[in-house]
């Protein structure tokens, strides 16, 4: 019977998926606006940016607790509605330490959701029997590629932050109410391999290897979505309506790579697309900073996009294929690394940007570039 099911369930996870990016978006879009409402300087940005995924990093073992004891579909339409009411509080915030306060919460609801959607997703496929999980993920980025659109053209037409959000609050929560419905009403429980982890459990090279590339890639897409629309404002200087362009370019071709990710790992080896998306990383933050300009600029965000889009896929992919180790163990160990570049990168770029300048900040993120590159050699000598 529940076979039958399958198109529904798949279509409610894709929304969810996609509201979850749409949300997120929105945030990111006006953060230029923000930062000039509340007069906030590059340093002061960049450290109010450490509180979203502080928050997401607190709550990653409370979150699987949660989704453990009261199923991901609850949480889910829980943590969801939540997001996109802070949502609306992040437009409220009068000064640093309020939005400090409420960010810290947004990435707490953020990660809720990650997890909970994560857990539908996987318990899906389960009953596909098939690798579906990168359009699950390309749907995330498509809600983000909307949310950019839609928070430049909320920007040029002199919407409110508040109009905004409460726009995307409505709209979240009329398809929340439609779609959570047809959501998996209990997860698909898989082999466990809690008995296993105390005996399997070693420090591994593959480990660090997948995790340092993801790590590399989350520092340089974290600098992509908060510093962007900063970037293009600050330094670029277009006209208002061309100051998410950036964004708007990197999330466009994030999505398109998502989408198209599978077909070209599956032609060619792994350790050739990580190759390959590193040199686009980089080539992307030389070509932004060093020539800056709207359409040179615009290009280079587009190959930061299109080079991050495949790297964190691969890396959990791999992890789940390690024999050293329970595949649960393995993709939380590799994931808890490579969050950590998204955690630090963005405060960090902050504080280069107060000490140098923000085009030389940006600019370094592409030494991370150079480092997947690098390790994409070492990915060759992983044992799966």
């Amino acid at each position: 019977m529940i076979q039958q099911k399958l198109p529904n369930i798949r279509l409610s996870v894709f929304y969810f998926y996609f509201i979850m990016g749409l949300i997120f978006a929105s945030w990111a879009s006006r953060i230029p606006d923000i930062k000039v409402v509340l007069d906030l300087n590059d340093g002061q940005l960049g450290q109010v940016l450490f509180a979203m995924p502080l928050g997401q990093l607190i709550m990653m073992a409370i979150s699987g607790y949660l989704v453990n004891r009261f199923g991901s579909r609850i949480i889910l339409i829980t943590a969801m509605t939540l997001y996109g009411i802070i949502l609306t509080l992040i437009a409220q915030a009068d000064s640093f330490n309020f939005l400090f306060l409420i960010l810290f919460l947004f990435g707490i609801t953020s990660n809720m959701a990650n997890i909970a959607v994560n857990t539908q997703a996987v318990g899906l496929e389960a009953l596909y029997k098939r690798n579906i999980m990168s359009s699950f993920h390309g749907l995330w980025s498509l809600g983000g590629l909307s949310g950019g659109i839609l928070g430049a053209v909320f920007a040029e037409t002199k919407f409110s932050i508040f109009t905004h959000f409460v726009i995307v609050l409505i709209a979240g929560i009329i398809g929340i109410a439609i779609f959570s419905r047809s959501l998996l009403a209990q997860d698909v429980k898989q082999n466990s391999d809690v008995k296993k982890i105390k005996r399997t459990f070693k420090p591994d090279s593959a480990i660090i290897i997948l995790g340092l590339i993801g790590f590399g890639s989350m520092f340089c897409e974290g600098t992509m979505f908060d510093w962007s629309g900063v970037y293009f404002s600050t330094i670029i200087k277009p006209d208002e309506s061309f100051v998410r362009m950036g964004y708007i370019a990197s999330m466009g071709a994030m999505t398109f790579g998502r989408f198209v990710a599978d077909r070209f790992v599956n032609r060619y080896q792994a350790s050739v697309v990580l190759r390959f998306c590193g040199i686009l990383v980089t080539s992307g933050l030389l070509l932004a900073t060093i020539a800056p300009g709207l359409i040179i600029s615009t290009f280079g965000f587009l190959l930061i996009g299109l080079g991050v889009s495949s790297i964190v896929p691969i890396c959990y992919s791999a992890a789940g294929r390690l024999k050293t180790m329970p595949a649960s163990i393995a993709i939380t160990a590799v994931s808890s690394i490579s969050f950590l570049g998204f955690m630090i990168g963005p405060p960090l770029i902050g504080l280069l940007s107060e000490i140098t300048d923000l085009r030389i900040a940006i600019l370094s993120a592409s030494s991370f570039g150079i480092l997947i590159i690098i390790l994409s050699y070492q990915y060759r000598s992983i044992k799966f």
